[in-house]
């Protein structure tokens, strides 16, 4: 009776260190391949994004050509980059060129300041101080330059690293749109996946639980993303065009405010009255009024992309865009959204007692 216990124990206990090396096994694996495609993996979620994003787009191409697949994810991945890589080397090229412009002046000793205007000494708040600091720069920039030092070591160094992650910033868009292409092929496989996996969590309705996170990101895509590219190209080219300085630079920072929802004015705004210091008047008066029309442009193309097509209030997304980049980075703009309108479709069920 004894040994028999025994046996049993011992029998037990091998099952349990053969399981227990196992796991530790297949744990082990996991962590090797994650740490292997850890480089991809932002690579991949972008280029999962951007074929949500696009796929309606690649559906009407495709059955307008006869549904050739194949045919219509080259055209469109084709059209993107052309779309990114084109205003990328104008902007790219722009910046380089007023950095390289500006240093060359500095080392020359003719690089000048033009004096400010007597007007803006009377902006509120702001005008004394900036009135000061301009005028001190136009008349003695060696002195501005020493009384700032800290101020330009600080930002000099995160403006640097702003531009050369741009360029980074752009590598990783090319392969994420390549990407995309790919998947576009396999989207109907992705899609039985996904209705899968939301079948099981949450029953009957998880086909409609995957449209509706496809069409949250394809929305969030469009109505928060595309929006602030078009808005940060247009702010780009325009400056381009009346020969403001960096235009690359400026271009970059509306296109981070944009995306986290504060207006382009906050650049464009001082960018314009720049402009009234090296422009003639009529042409510094065009691109003021053209830099507000940019900024303000989201406030009519939001209400037509934000949210179309979804059963869910366009403010539950903007919210679930904000909130989760604020929480997750760039990439919660999605998770936030997705997650706030599942969340949203499942009390709404709850309430009308179509869950449990």
């Amino acid at each position: 009776m004894g040994s028999n216990k025994q046996i049993d124990n011992e029998a037990y206990y091998e099952r349990v260190i053969s399981a227990s090396l196992k796991l530790s096994f297949v744990a082990f694996l996991f962590i090797l391949s994650f740490l292997i495609l850890e480089p991809f993996i932002m690579m991949v979620l972008w280029g999962i994004i951007i074929a949500v994003g696009i796929y309606p787009i690649f559906r009407k191409l495709s059955s307008a050509l006869g549904n050739k697949d194949k045919l219509a994810s080259t055209l469109i991945t084709l059209t993107a980059l052309v779309i990114i890589i084109v205003p990328s080397i104008l902007l790219l090229d722009s910046t380089i060129e007023s950095v390289q412009n500006i240093a060359d002046k500095y080392n020359e000793g003719t690089l000048t300041i033009p004096p400010p205007d007597e007007d803006v000494a009377d902006w509120p708040l702001v005008g004394k101080p900036i009135y000061e600091t301009w005028n001190l720069a136009s008349t003695n920039l060696e002195s501005a330059l020493k009384k700032f030092a800290p101020q330009i070591k600080e930002y000099g160094s995160k403006i640097v690293n702003a531009v050369a992650g741009l360029g980074g910033t752009i590598i990783l868009t090319i392969i994420s749109i390549i990407i995309a292409g790919v998947l576009l092929l396999k989207s109907e496989s992705s899609e039985k996946t996904a209705q899968k996996v939301f079948k099981f969590l949450i029953g009957k309705d998880g086909e409609e639980f995957t449209d509706l996170a496809g069409k949250t990101i394809s929305s969030v895509v469009q109505g928060v993303l595309g929006i602030a590219v078009v808005q940060s190209v247009a702010a780009g080219i325009l400056m381009l065009i009346f020969g403001i300085p960096a235009a690359g630079l400026w271009a970059l920072i509306v296109l981070l405010l944009a995306i986290i929802q504060l207006p382009p004015t906050l650049i464009l705004l001082p960018v314009a009255i720049y402009g009234f210091s090296i422009m003639d008047t009529t042409p510094a008066i065009i691109f003021l009024i053209l830099s507000m029309v940019v900024s303000v442009a989201d406030t009519f193309l939001k209400p037509l992309f934000l949210g179309r097509g979804v059963d869910v209030p366009m403010l539950v997304i903007l919210l679930g865009a904000i909130g989760g980049m604020i929480a997750f980075g760039i990439m919660g703009l999605f998770v936030g959204a997705v997650v706030l309108a599942l969340a949203y479709k499942v009390f709404m069920a709850l309430i009308n007692d179509e869950i449990l």
